[in-house]
C-alpha cells in the first residue's frame, strides 16, 4: 500500500501541469501550447487508433473505422474556426454536458480510467494544437485529404 501511494505521488509530480486557458463563448480563442500546431502531427494524432482514435466516433478522415456517432469532419474547418475546434478537443462539454466525445484537455472526472491515466490529459497541450491545425484544414475536400503542403503528393489545395 505505501508503494502503490509512493507511485501515485511520483507520478502527480511528473506530470506537466494543464496550460490555463479562457474560454469566450463558444471557443478557446488562444493556443494552449503559445503556437499554432503542425496539421501533418494533427493528421496523424487524428487518424492514430491509440491515440486521438477519431476514426470511431467520425467519419471525413479517412481510413476506417469510420464512425457515425459524431458529425462528419470533412468540411470541419470551413464550419468552425480554429478556437471553436480548440474548445470541442478540450471539453465539449462546457457547449453540450451530454456529448459523448471525451474531453481531451482535462484531467477531472476521470476516475473510472486506469490508474496509469489519472490525473493525465489524453493529448498534451502541442498534440490539441496538432489536431486543431489539421481539422482547420479540412474544408470540404476529399475525406482524410493530407494537410496542404509545399509540394507534398496528395496534398489538397483550396481553390479560391
Amino acid at each position: 500500500m505505501r508503494a502503490r501511494r509512493c507511485l501515485a505521488v511520483l507520478l502527480a509530480l511528473t506530470q506537466p501541469a494543464l496550460a490555463p486557458y479562457t474560454v469566450a463563448g463558444d471557443a478557446i480563442p488562444e493556443p494552449l501550447a503559445g503556437a499554432a500546431g503542425d496539421p501533418r502531427r494533427g493528421a496523424a494524432i487524428a487518424r492514430d487508433a491509440r491515440k486521438g482514435l477519431c476514426n470511431l466516433c467520425h467519419a471525413g478522415l479517412g481510413g476506417r473505422p469510420e464512425g457515425d456517432l459524431g458529425p462528419n469532419l470533412a468540411a470541419a474547418g470551413a464550419r468552425l474556426t480554429a478556437g471553436q475546434l480548440r474548445l470541442r478537443l478540450v471539453d465539449g462539454r462546457v457547449l453540450n454536458p451530454d456529448t459523448l466525445m471525451p474531453s481531451y484537455y482535462r484531467v477531472d472526472g476521470s476516475d473510472g480510467v486506469a490508474s496509469a491515466w489519472r490525473g493525465r490529459p489524453i493529448l498534451d497541450a502541442g498534440e490539441i494544437e496538432d489536431v486543431v491545425a489539421y481539422l482547420a484544414t479540412l474544408r470540404g475536400g476529399p475525406a482524410g485529404g493530407d494537410p496542404p503542403g509545399e509540394g507534398s503528393p496528395g496534398a489538397r489545395r483550396d481553390t479560391p
